[in-house]
């Protein structure tokens, strides 16, 4: 097999993968702040830090929200059987940036993996992060390339991969949809409050007990997860967070 085709091969496996990585990540941050002896407990922190943290993450949601809510039905998905493009994305966002939901997804990693403070653990996510995510652009590329051909290769020619550009920046067609976004990225909301949650647990219970801060990240986790189970019943159930063309 050239490597090529492994390359795409291993892409397509992750892709199917893509939406556990802040999950998959936490244990690897766990026993980093287990191992070093540089980690200062988050407490000692403070709680200004964490909140940076959690914002910062939120920002990365906030920005994939912005690109979910303005894509049309069958692309920009978080189907996890294939790839999937009904039409390429060439405006909005992706005038700007090929994989702007990436970018997204490291933003929300970079909030989950500072609160740590281990600045060495933030370099060792991030290259895990691109090994991880270059594969899958390698995939998705390749399968764009194939299906929609010229297209494809001026768009790419014209648009960077993963760093925004605003020199070739085209308005979208499609008005901001707030329902497409609910049901599109609760998943998203929930991966952030579960990691910020088991590092807030560990800390707390194995460092030291610092219950008012503890209490915030359970709210937080529990209710970002009634959140979650509620628009999962309407998405399945209902026809409300549904619109045409969307």
């Amino acid at each position: 097999m050239s490597l090529e085709n492994e390359f795409e091969k291993v892409g397509n496996w992750l892709f199917r993968k893509r939406s556990y990585m802040p999950l998959m990540l936490v244990p690897i941050i766990v026993f980093a702040m287990l191992a070093s002896n540089d980690y200062r407990p988050a407490f000692s922190i403070g709680w200004e830090w964490k909140a940076l943290c959690l914002f910062i993450s939120l920002a990365g949601l906030t920005f994939r929200s912005y690109v979910v809510g303005q894509v049309p039905k069958g692309t920009s998905g978080r189907n996890t059987d294939g790839q999937r493009a009904e039409t390429l994305n060439t405006i909005g966002i992706y005038s700007m940036v090929r994989h702007p939901l990436y970018l997204g997804n490291f933003v929300i990693l970079l909030g989950i993996v500072l609160w740590t403070g281990l600045w060495w653990l933030a370099l060792i996510c991030f290259l895990l992060f691109w090994l991880y995510y270059e594969r899958i652009m390698f995939a998705e590329e390749r399968y764009l390339h194939k299906k929609f051909g010229k297209e494809f290769e001026e768009w790419a020619t014209r648009t960077p991969a993963i760093i925004p550009s605003l020199k070739h920046y085209r308005p979208a067609s499609l008005k901001f949809s707030l329902r497409t976004v609910l049901k599109r990225e609760y998943p998203g909301l929930f991966n952030i409050a579960a990691s910020f949650f088991i590092l807030e647990i560990f800390d707390s219970l194995c460092v030291a007990w610092v219950r008012e801060i503890q209490d915030f990240w359970l709210y937080f986790f529990v209710g970002a997860g009634v959140i979650s189970v509620v628009l999962r019943l309407l998405k399945k159930r209902t026809y409300w967070l549904y619109e045409e063309g969307r």
